[in-house]
């Protein structure tokens, strides 16, 4: 285990050689890995049985997203080898923070917690959930705009000011690190997927997909910029591991800034899947909606005319069918048609 091979100090870490072997081996307990994985899981599982309890069916798929890519992305991301390997060089670090931003946050995101949430919670705690989220603090801080340059400022302030390297030597504040980058990458990815209204009404699905392409561009800026910086990340801090094996100082962030542009993309194509499979469920369900909302309607305009028919005597009752859909349509677009007649 990890422990085992961890002193105390900032020059003190003697850490071998990574292996195959190591790399799936070494592991270490981090407060807020195992902190984030408990509540989070804790609170998700709880909103599925008292969501079955009252009656809803729960897609696994969803909590099998949340579980697997989100809760999980946490735990590799926090307490794996790269989070051992990363005290020593800098290139685990950087994917790391990475998953963290990224990848953790769209694994919770298809878990849709809170529509979950609604469903689970009681009649008054829903729709205190409800005004929460409809907040004007929220609305703004979720905005696909605002966001896209909150999860960018925050990456950015990660690597080029002292926080990084404060972040290595105080584990408060590493968790803070943590937290942070999760929170902000979730800013942007839970509106997307979520299918609670977080969104403006005009951000329609094809706008939003439009809004992840260009986020994913965004997102190649801070590996490209770790990849070119003249300026070494957190030098004091690795200068004093030099652990006698791995790549050089300018080599290892030439890599992790490398490694941070590569999953930046690689998320991105799965993302803009997810948005369009939310895309087409909504189509769905409207459509389904606009069914039955038509079929009540030509059920009580058939019930009327029957009535009516019926009323006025010896009058022959017209079959409904021989009518123009216009004549009978209750609705807007029927009395449109009426009125411009």
């Amino acid at each position: 285990m990890a422990s085992s091979l961890l002193a105390t100090g900032p020059t003190a870490l003697a850490l071998p050689e990574p292996t195959p072997g190591r790399w799936a081996g070494t592991w270490q307990a981090d407060p807020f890995g195992i902190a984030a994985v408990v509540l989070l899981g804790g609170l998700y599982g709880w909103g599925v049985l008292r969501a079955r309890r009252r009656g809803h069916r729960w897609p696994a798929v969803r909590t099998g997203a949340f579980a697997v890519l989100g809760l999980g992305t946490i735990a590799v991301a926090t307490m794996s080898s790269l989070a051992v390997y990363g005290r020593v060089l800098f290139w685990p670090a950087a994917v790391q923070n990475i998953l963290l931003d990224l990848v953790a946050p769209l694994g919770l995101a298809l878990g849709d917690p809170l529509a979950l949430a609604r469903l689970a919670l009681p009649e008054r705690a829903a729709d205190r959930l409800g005004r929460v989220l409809r907040g004007r603090v929220l609305r703004v801080l979720t905005f696909p705009v605002v966001s896209t340059v909150l999860v960018l400022a925050s990456e950015l302030s990660v690597y080029f000011t002292p926080y990084f390297g404060t972040a290595l030597r105080d584990g408060a504040v590493h968790s803070l690190l943590y937290l942070q980058l999760l929170l902000t990458g979730c800013l942007f990815v839970l509106p997307m997927l979520s299918r609670e209204d977080l969104l403006p009404a005009w951000c329609t699905h094809p706008l939003r997909a439009l809004f992840v392409f260009v986020d994913g561009l965004v997102d190649a800026i801070p590996g490209i910029l770790v990849m070119t910086s003249g300026t070494r990340i957190a030098a004091g801090w690795y200068a004093a591991q030099q652990p006698g094996w791995g790549p050089g100082p300018d080599r290892d962030q030439v890599l992790g800034g490398g490694l941070m542009l590569a999953i930046a993309e690689l998320v991105g194509l799965p993302f803009l899947i997810a948005v369009f499979v939310e895309w087409v469920r909504a189509d769905r369900v409207r459509t389904a909606e606009l069914d039955r909302r038509l079929d009540a309607e030509a059920a009580t305009t058939a019930d009327a005319a029957t009535t009516a028919d019926a009323a006025e005597p010896g009058h022959v009752p017209v079959p409904e069918a021989t009518r123009p859909w216009w004549e009978t349509d209750p609705g807007i677009v029927g009395e449109r048609f009426r009125q411009g007649r």
